[in-house]
């Protein structure tokens, strides 16, 4: 029987070692550091970037990385914080280190990790609420996307709190639940056991006992991937095809030079699941036009993911509301922590009664400098995601 260390090194970049180490070290660091964000049970990095002025009820876009990347690598190639500084929205990036996987994957196969209220899983969580009460962020418009490792990260967290996300994007990724174990993990990226509609809804639906609504979901894939098999991206649209309820024959499929697109819409006529698979493009995040630049698992195929990522969720035009007169002096000063929360509006309380019931307890930081980690463990402690 394998030694679990030694198997799990043995998950290097969904065999990235072939492809050697990310430069991320040689790339542009747009981002800050989130340094107080709850008991991050899972022990993750979590970095942010937030544009100069950015005002209160942006939407806020969490991004994890692959395996053997760290975040302001995958920032840099893939183009984030460009569009960001765009359309106006904020940005949290999870970054896994060596001490938690020897090759910087999430952990996405092991059920310590991928549990509600359990692991990296809830570390994310933990994040995502502390970046929300600091930049009074909008909780009805946080997505989620991710790159292979990143990617079934994503699916994890579009499974375990679909409440959170009003969309996710999974890219070179796995449906969730469909390993706990590292040779698992292995047989599902080969494409091998084959699971059923049923089983994976049932997957999903035993991940949390949210009755809906479910999140928007965009899928990309390559045609040539052969670290994450092509059917794995088949596998997370049945599963999500499930919880909308939607046929098994999308409502439309186009050609669009390299890329397929086939996209399912409700009965509303609004596309719910789409999924994209790109010819001959092997394993990584398509990129192209004038977002990012190319690098391992960073493949300039003419079509930039990001972009469409952020058309699919509504979020990618230049919004003149989304920005504030002034810029606070500290926004994305890497020795600063956060920047001063804003106070939840009598609106968002009653729409978030538990993520708001601080009440009486809210003061602010000008009046009170450690005002902001006590604000945010009171969040992370109001919504049950700290004791």
């Amino acid at each position: 029987m394998r030694i679990m260390s030694d198997t799990i090194a043995r998950l290097a970049a969904f065999r990235g070692r072939q492809a050697g180490h990310f430069p991320g070290s040689t790339s542009p660091d747009r981002l800050s550091t989130l340094s107080d964000f709850g008991s991050n049970p899972g022990g993750l990095k979590s970095r942010f970037y937030v544009p100069a002025g950015l005002s209160k009820g942006a939407p806020l876009v969490v991004v994890l990385h692959g395996c053997t990347q760290n975040a302001a690598g995958y920032d840099h190639h893939a183009g984030w914080s460009q569009l960001a500084d765009h359309a106006g929205f904020a940005l949290l990036y999870p970054e896994q280190h060596h001490g938690n996987n020897p090759n910087l994957c999430f952990n996405w196969f092991r059920p310590g990790d991928t549990r509600r209220n359990a692991g990296e899983a809830l570390s994310i969580r933990q994040m995502i609420e502390a970046m929300v009460v600091a930049h009074g962020l909008d909780r009805d418009r946080i997505f989620v996307t991710g790159l292979s490792a990143g990617g079934a990260m994503a699916s994890v967290m579009l499974a375990t709190y679909p409440e959170v996300f009003a969309g996710g994007a999974v890219i070179a990724g796995l449906a969730y639940g469909r390993a706990t174990t590292v040779p698992e993990a292995f047989d599902c990226m080969r494409g091998q056991g084959a699971a059923s509609d049923e089983e994976l809804w049932g997957l999903l639906r035993n991940a949390s006992r949210h009755p809906g609504p479910w999140p928007r979901v965009t899928i990309w894939q390559g045609s040539a991937d052969h670290t994450v098999a092509p059917s794995n991206a088949e596998d997370i649209a049945a599963q999500w095809r499930s919880v909308h309820q939607l046929d098994e024959m999308p409502t439309r499929s186009e050609v669009l030079g390299v890329r397929t697109k086939r996209t399912w819409c409700n009965d509303a006529g609004e596309a719910m699941i789409e999924l994209n698979t790109v010819a001959a493009m092997g394993h990584g995040t398509p990129l192209g036009d004038d977002l990012g630049a190319a690098g391992p698992y960073m493949l300039d195929v003419g079509i930039s993911s990001t972009r469409e990522i952020a058309q699919f969720w509504g979020i990618s035009e230049a919004r003149e509301a989304a920005f504030a007169s002034t810029v606070p002096a500290t926004v994305n000063d890497r020795q600063a922590t956060l920047p001063a929360p804003v106070a939840p509006t009598p609106e968002a309380r009653e729409a978030e009664p538990e993520a708001y019931a601080l009440g009486a307890r809210w003061k602010s930081p000008v009046s009170d400098p450690s005002g902001v980690k006590r604000i945010i463990e009171d969040a992370l402690r109001a919504a049950g995601l700290m004791r």
